[in-house]
């Protein structure tokens, strides 16, 4: 039985583009951003030397991209950049914006389209025959926030990988995740889809947290949850949510676990 509505909690605009495509399926689908991202800008020559270092060949091995989100605003800029190195991506979305800016289809890395997840555990054995000990690998990733890091912030168990097999790493924060204001319009939506049947659609275990900060106190054990990855699902159960289903990020398997949910 297909639920009533679904709250994509994507950041904006990657939600409403998420919502128009369940919408195209048949699927009420609204967007509901719980993770804004905004341009955490490093010092301009800490940036433009990580980009003066990505484009000499020989100096990375590899440069890791961990989201869409990295790539844009890495490559945001008026000059071009080519990279010199190998372009590692945790999956498909990440790997459609390094050709949206001109990074070659052959020299991306990532994860099998058939993969379990997409995430960096599904990524490593697709590049770690790649690293000798020596090697530098540069991670662009986001910060968390109210007081961005320089280097960033996000799960270390690429980068422990990346230690373990000899590599050097260096990391740099391009963007900000941070909790979005809800305005009154919003948390009453918010609080009314905590028991009117709504189904949540989580892609992050950040966006469960915010809703929860932004909700203090509501009660979740009559809402639903559809995650797309086992620890944002553990994330959900933690925050009490009564129904909580796990699927592939896909948007095919996110379609299908929508129309078949209880």
């Amino acid at each position: 039985m297909r639920p009533a509505r679904i709250l994509v909690t994507r950041p904006a605009p990657d939600a409403q583009h998420w919502a128009d495509l369940l919408q195209a399926r048949g699927l009420n689908a609204s967007a509901l951003p719980l993770i804004d991202i905004v341009a955490c800008t490093p010092a301009a020559a800490q940036l433009e030397q990580a980009r003066r270092d990505c484009a000499t060949p020989g100096h990375y091995r590899a440069v890791m991209f961990v989201s869409g989100n990295a790539v844009q605003f890495f490559f945001d800029t008026a000059a071009p950049l080519r990279l010199a190195a190998r372009a590692w991506s945790p999956g498909p979305g990440t790997a459609r914006a390094l050709q949206a800016v001109g990074v070659p289809a052959q020299q991306i890395d990532g994860p099998p389209l058939d993969a379990a997840q997409f995430d960096s555990e599904a990524l490593w054995p697709e590049v770690r025959a790649q690293i000798q000990p020596g090697d530098r690998v540069l991670i662009v990733r986001g910060s968390q926030g109210a007081a961005p890091a320089a280097n960033g912030q996000g799960r270390e168990w690429l980068a422990d990988q990346l230690r373990q097999a000899g590599a050097t790493l260096d990391f740099i924060a391009v963007y900000q995740r941070r909790a979005p204001q809800f305005t009154p319009q919003t948390q009453a939506l918010a609080r009314a889809a905590a028991h009117d049947g709504t189904l949540w659609l989580f892609s992050s275990s950040e966006a469960v947290a915010n809703l929860q900060q932004a909700l203090p106190g509501t009660d979740w054990r009559q809402a639903r949850a559809l995650a797309t990855h086992p620890r944002i699902a553990a994330a959900a159960r933690q925050a009490g949510f009564g129904l909580v289903q796990e699927c592939r990020p896909s948007l095919n398997d996110v379609a299908a676990s929508i129309e078949s949910a209880p």
